[in-house]
């Protein structure tokens, strides 16, 4: 599988485009500002996005979801059910931070926790992961080549998503981590939705906000 991780915008979100190599479709994750360049490099790699997703429905990681779906409009934007206030507070949330109101677009299709998201010929497992956004989502490859999660907002490299925003609740956020990531593989990859990559492996060795086994 093809992985091309972009960092964007004012807060540096990360936009994650999958695709499959043999077939060339692909999905995008959480386009948020600066969607020209997420369709050029979409455009670039001469991929053909199947499915919009969304790990969660916050301004930076959702605000291009309209140009995506303007230029690859077979795409169906995904996201889960609990994160449909935010999603469709999109221009109130930008209105919050000072920046103009995103072009909207309807959903086409949510996800629920066990889903397969295909890419191609390979898949993305999704769990629900609650804790940052009600209705946050997390993106599994379970392959003994290769391991990923797409942890959005729930994990940073040292650190953890935060809980004071709408919906948000560190007890949630925390049983996401123990309970859906850390039961993954420790050489699995982790690409967040801010900063450095880390492996589950990394996190349950050393993260001092959530350790590896409830106190």
């Amino acid at each position: 599988m093809k992985v091309i991780s972009l960092e964007l915008g004012p807060f540096s979100a990360r936009c994650v485009i999958l695709g499959c190599e043999a077939t060339g479709e692909a999905i995008v994750v959480d386009p948020g500002f600066k969607p020209d360049v997420v369709i050029g490099t979409v455009r670039s790699e001469r991929l053909h996005p199947t499915a919009i997703v969304l790990t969660h429905a916050h301004f930076d990681h959702a605000c291009g979801v309209g140009a995506l779906k303007g230029a690859f409009p077979s795409a169906s934007v995904m996201l889960h059910a609990d994160d449909l206030p935010l999603y469709n507070d999109l221009p109130g949330q930008g209105q919050i931070f000072g920046f103009q109101a995103p072009e909207m677009v309807p959903w086409d299709g949510l996800v629920r926790d066990g889903q397969s998201v295909p890419v191609g010929e390979e898949a993305l497992l999704v769990r629900h992961c609650p804790g940052h956004s009600p209705g946050h989502i997390v993106l599994i490859r379970d392959r003994s080549q290769g391991p990923l999660a797409l942890v959005g907002d729930v994990l940073f490299a040292g650190s953890v998503g935060r809980t004071d925003l709408f919906g948000g609740s560190f007890v949630q956020l925390e049983r996401s981590i123990r309970e859906v990531l850390y039961r993954l593989p420790d050489a699995t990859r982790v690409i967040p939705g801010h900063g450095p990559e880390t492996t589950i492996g990394a996190e349950k060795a050393g993260n001092p906000f959530v350790s590896a086994t409830a106190p």
